[in-house]
């Protein structure tokens, strides 16, 4: 089946060797174009199906909200992010790239490793967690099968923390599990996907099953009201919310070039995105409110880690059977998410001495080092420090990218320029016009940063823009960027609107 000139593009000449370009880097040929809307919904299927998305939920339960009100939070964030996933989606499925090398079009060739940077240590921090997460579960289906297991002493190791030696070994083996499959390279990253999705709605559906029977039916479940005394109060927790839910995925939002790039379509990434992420969220969404809410009528209180829940069953085979599912559903999400961006952050510094494979073992010493245990202690922290705080950083990127792909250069760009010194090599190689609107996106959402963790008092002001930070962020970069290139013209740009 042909494709028309207008959804893709190919290099006509080939690519001449230079530091900017190696094999993982370089333009996909159509011929490799494998991936239909089913292989995006089902790659989408499983970053959505993961315990960080439970605990997203669970944690709007434990903030105050009541089922609806954390579905519908869920849902809209879910929907908002949509946009711009789609938006910077469309250039890796037209050119093939991936989001590094789109990057050079707006910041320079040398100015795209400082967004790949920014979101690649978010995507560390990911990896992290989800190794965590990933290593307590091992840790707890050890325990169940081998009391001496169970019995390992507390290791402390200073700085980092204290826990049980099980714990530390159970993050040590899930680490060493995920730089094999990292090793093979992006084909098995699909594979996986491919395999775990139907698995792991049917584990959710499973875990809801189990909540509906020792609750006594969704009724008992679901009948908790919302905590809050006032309207103001419910809008004060559900404004921060809703960003913390758009920053979920604010980091696909940028990266998602490193998957559409083998997509055969536009069409298939568009319904590809929009089944796989709009269904599959709020429904595993759901499973973590209604389990959760559930946690209060059979244990007397919420438990919104699931591997905690699942560690209190009483059945040996139960436990192992679920702890064995939930690490196949973090090694499907941590593999897609939270390796591919970082691992071709890494690579974008210097391509002809970094490869994927080495980029993904950088990612991995990198995730242990921001001690993901950290990171995800209590849900307070997991909503308000740690997603809304990169949001503030991932936001302007994305409304730089937005504008400079469809506004500036009306969707078209040079493939070889973006692998040499040519029309995006810019001063020195970079961009000063978004490096500073980057910037001045980013500075209104610092004071509420910094009265968020304590390091600094902020005026009630900051800290009210600080909420919204990815969409102070967006459309602050966004604007600025344009009126600078309407300020200071860019001649590359102008020469990418001449040839559309």
């Amino acid at each position: 089946m042909g494709r028309p000139q207008a959804e893709i593009r190919e290099l006509t000449v080939p690519l001449e060797p230079g530091p900017y370009l190696n094999d993982d880097f370089a333009p996909v040929p159509a011929s490799q174009r494998k991936w239909g809307k089913w292989d995006i919904a089902a790659l989408w299927v499983g970053m959505a199906v993961c315990i960080p998305t439970y605990m997203l939920a669970s944690s709007l339960i434990q903030g105050g909200m009541n089922w609806w009100q954390a579905i519908l939070t869920v849902a809209l964030g879910n929907t908002i992010v949509l946009v711009p996933m789609v938006l910077v989606a469309h250039a890796g499925t037209r050119y093939g790239v991936p989001f590094p090398v789109l990057a050079r079009a707006a910041f320079g060739m040398q100015g795209a490793n400082i967004p790949s940077l920014m979101r690649g240590a978010v995507a560390c921090g990911w990896f992290g967690i989800q190794t965590w997460i990933g290593g307590a579960a091992i840790h707890s289906l050890m325990s169940a099968g081998f009391g001496w297991w169970a019995a390992l002493p507390v290791l402390d190791l200073g700085a980092f923390g204290s826990m049980g030696l099980g714990a530390w070994l159970g993050f040590f083996i899930f680490w060493l599990i995920n730089m094999a499959i990292i090793w093979r390279g992006i084909d098995s990253i699909r594979f996986l996907e491919n395999i775990g999705a139907p698995f792991l709605i049917l584990l959710g559906l499973g875990l809801l099953g189990w909540a509906w029977y020792e609750a006594g039916g969704l009724g008992p479940m679901l009948a908790a009201p919302d905590k809050f005394q006032t309207t103001g109060d419910f809008f004060a927790f559900f404004i921060p919310a809703l960003t913390g839910m758009v920053g979920y995925w604010a980091t696909l939002s940028l990266n998602i070039p490193d998957f559409t790039r083998y997509a055969r379509s536009q069409k298939d990434q568009r319904w590809g995105q929009a089944i796989g992420l709009n269904t599959t969220m709020p429904l595993y969404a759901f499973i973590g409110v209604a389990v959760t809410s559930a946690t209060v009528v059979i244990f007397g209180e919420e438990i919104w880690d699931p591997v905690a829940l699942l560690a209190r069953f009483k059945s040996v085979p139960v436990v192992i059977l679920s702890m064995l599912g939930l690490a196949v559903a973090t090694i499907t999400t941590n593999l897609a998410a939270n390796v591919v961006a970082p691992a071709n952050a890494f690579a974008n510094l210097s391509p002809r001495r970094i490869s994927f494979r080495t980029g993904g073992m950088i990612t991995g010493v990198v995730g242990i080092l921001m001690m993901p245990w950290k990171l995800v202690a209590d849900p307070s922290g997991y909503i308000f420090t740690w997603l809304i705080g990169y949001s503030a950083l991932l936001g302007p990127i994305a409304g730089i990218l937005v504008c400079d792909y469809f506004v500036l250069r009306r969707m078209e760009l040079s493939l070889p320029d973006l692998y040499g010194k040519g029309r995006y090599w810019y001063s020195g190689g970079y961009n000063w016009r978004a490096l500073l609107a980057l910037l001045l996106g980013i500075l209104p959402n610092i004071p509420g940063f910094l009265g968020t963790i304590g390091a600094a008092p902020a005026h009630p002001f900051w800290m009210a823009v600080y909420t919204y930070a990815w969409f102070v962020g967006f459309v602050l970069s966004f604007g600025i960027y344009w009126l600078f290139a309407l300020a200071f013209p860019d001649p590359g740009a102008a020469e990418d609107r001449r040839a559309a």
